[in-house]
């Protein structure tokens, strides 16, 4: 019951996000001008864009179906699809995305995957993903100061307080994976503290919760320790997955019929739009993404610069959502008719 009314509170939490980031995108914009221009894009280009979206869903199933085989579970990847899917969606519609793993692993159970594997394989997904974007965001500062000039004077702000989020995510859940014990000591004191000054009930389930999160990290620290060439592949196809989903921009700049801007300027500054927005508790960076886009694309696209965002968005995230949506209800059909069987 709990669960039915926090999906309905993140639902009507995205609506109403929703709602507003559409009123402040199309509030005084001429909307016959800018059909007009959406109805010239070339559908043509688009399509590649679509093929993009799932390619990096299907980036992460592949990315569970190869950490599943080192624990040696074998499942089809056609569930490991459903997985991914489930994850994408349910992170699509709650802020920071944080309800996508909690379903991947209520779907994985059916698949009899034990509880701790799942939570060792997603907490490393997670770790490999926030990894990738502070790679990138690095890489930006270290090599791209003339880039940075040119297209992130006024956003610099926003793209290093997202990638110092970042940072402290990596660095964060590093720690507490190779360094659990002191972690754990650290937490039940703080608990205990503010249980004392009567901050927090005591709840002996909560301490529970937290002793079972820590056993989570160590087999993750284990793990990691013994399979170093899977993580290695793990972040190599992390890397192709994420850029394949910032390449989606770049197939809107071709239906456009533009030209003069080379293809990883467009594909990096998408990549600065997840870094600056990826933490943020907001689903799917909503508002604040559409903002970054019309604020650092605008000499990329600026005769189409509200139909090419509107493409843009609705092909890296709508069409992401709505995919995934759709995987997600295949997911719940397929696995209710097999419990149905095995009962």
């Amino acid at each position: 019951m709990q669960s039915k009314r926090k999906l309905i509170g993140n639902i009507c939490f995205f609506a109403a996000v929703l709602g507003l980031t559409l009123y402040g995108i199309f509030h005084g914009e001429d909307l016959g001008a800018m059909a007009k221009a959406l109805g010239e894009a070339d559908v043509k280009w688009l399509i590649p864009g679509v093929i993009l979206v799932v390619f990096f869903i299907w980036g992460e199933s592949i990315i569970l179906w190869y950490m599943m085989r080192s624990f040696g579970i074998r499942l089809r990847k056609r569930c490991c699809f459903l997985f991914s899917s489930v994850g994408f969606f349910f992170s699509c519609i709650t802020p920071s995305a944080t309800g996508g793993q909690p379903m991947q692993v209520y779907y994985m159970k059916k698949e009899k995957v034990p509880i701790p594997v799942a939570a060792v394989i997603l907490m490393i997904v997670t770790i490999t993903y926030k990894f990738v974007l502070v790679a990138i965001g690095l890489a930006i500062l270290c090599l791209g100061q003339g880039f940075l000039h040119h297209y992130l004077e006024e956003i610099l702000p926003v793209f290093w307080l997202g990638l110092l989020l970042n940072i402290f995510c990596v660095s964060f859940m590093t720690v507490l994976v190779f360094h659990s014990g002191l972690t754990e000591t650290i937490l039940t004191k703080g608990m205990r503290l503010l249980e004392k000054f009567r901050i927090m009930r005591h709840r002996e389930e909560r301490l529970e919760k937290l002793r079972g999160s820590m056993d989570t990290y160590r087999e993750t620290a284990v793990y990691l320790r013994k399979h170093f060439r899977v993580i290695l592949w793990v972040v190599l196809i992390s890397f192709v997955q994420r850029f394949a989903l910032f390449a989606v921009t770049w197939t809107v700049y071709l239906a456009f019929g533009l030209s003069g801007t080379p293809v990883w300027d467009v594909v990096l500054l998408q990549a600065v739009i997840s870094v600056s927005v990826d933490m943020l508790p907001l689903p799917g960076g909503m508002g604040i993404s559409e903002a970054l886009f019309l604020n650092i694309f605008r000499p990329v696209f600026q005769p189409v610069l509200l139909p090419a965002m509107i493409l843009s968005r609705g092909l890296g995230y709508y069409s992401q959502l709505l995919i995934s949506a759709f995987f997600t209800v295949i997911a719940q059909i397929y696995y209710s008719r097999k419990g149905q069987k095995e009962v």
